[in-house]
């Protein structure tokens, strides 16, 4: 499985928290009457029943972690072809995506072959797909380490199965550590590569540092979480939570033996 399955597709989009109706689905998708929360490919009626089946507790976990309701219902499309998917989602090694038009869109992948990924993986996505409702699918100036980091957190751990917490920190005391303080702007995102990291290993990182975070502080890391979503600065958002930077806050991760 390629590492990046887990991964929202980096989308400079406008901010859709403003619009009233949502696009219509791809063509060849077809609602799913059980649960109008589900547009499926179709032949996808038994995958479809499989989703609305975890969705709700997906739903719940996303909302209690971001501490808001989406935006919108959620809205997941299910491809039972390979040829579905690539149509949808660009780049090689995807199993899900958040795309434009505030789609959540699965791979046959995640029904056959990566079936125990399946509730994690939605929930990963579901958490992109309810920040972008917010800020815009993909946010420049919240770095590529929050997204993943929030993200996995609320699918305890999905996304980021691939590494262990022990190949992250090894990776941290080699020196390959994610930069918590560094500014992501628009046309430059800082990802694993530019840490040294796997993939993996950057969304292990990222997680265990927003879960620190959380765990800090959870008065403080509530009201951080509003103030991000409300379209305020990251850098800016966390100092009024904190009171102290990312920087010494990401010092702090490192010396906990995180």
């Amino acid at each position: 499985m390629n590492w990046a399955s887990a991964r929202c597709i980096s989308l400079l989009a406008a901010s859709l928290s403003g619009c009233a109706a949502l696009p219509p689905p791809p063509a060849g998708f077809q609602l799913f009457t059980e649960d109008t929360r589900i547009w499926h490919e179709a032949g996808g009626e038994r995958e479809a029943a499989r989703v609305a089946g975890l969705l709700d507790a997906a739903v719940t976990r996303v909302e209690y972690v971001h501490g808001m309701p989406f935006s919108r219902p959620p809205r997941v499309h299910i491809c039972v072809t390979q040829a579905c998917f690539r149509r949808l989602v660009s780049g090689e090694g995807y199993t899900a995506a958040v795309v434009p038009g505030d789609r959540l869109i699965l791979s046959p992948l995640l029904f056959g072959r990566e079936l125990t990924r399946l509730p994690g993986i939605l929930t990963h996505e579901l958490s992109h797909l309810h920040l972008g409702q917010r800020l815009g699918h993909y946010t420049p100036w919240l770095p590529v380490w929050f997204h993943e980091g929030l993200a996995t957190l609320a699918a305890e751990g999905g996304g980021a199965e691939f590494a262990s917490d022990g190949e992250a920190r090894g990776a941290w005391l080699e020196g390959r550590q994610v930069d918590f303080g560094r500014r992501d702007v628009p046309g430059r995102r800082h990802r694993a590569d530019d840490y040294g990291l796997t993939t993996q290993e950057f969304y292990r990182q990222s997680w265990r540092f927003v879960e620190y975070l959380r765990n800090r502080d959870p008065g403080a890391f509530t009201g951080m979480l509003r103030a991000i979503q409300s379209g305020t600065d990251i850098t800016i958002s966390v100092a009024d939570a904190y009171n102290s930077s990312l920087e010494r806050l990401g010092h702090d991760f490192g010396a906990a033996g995180r």
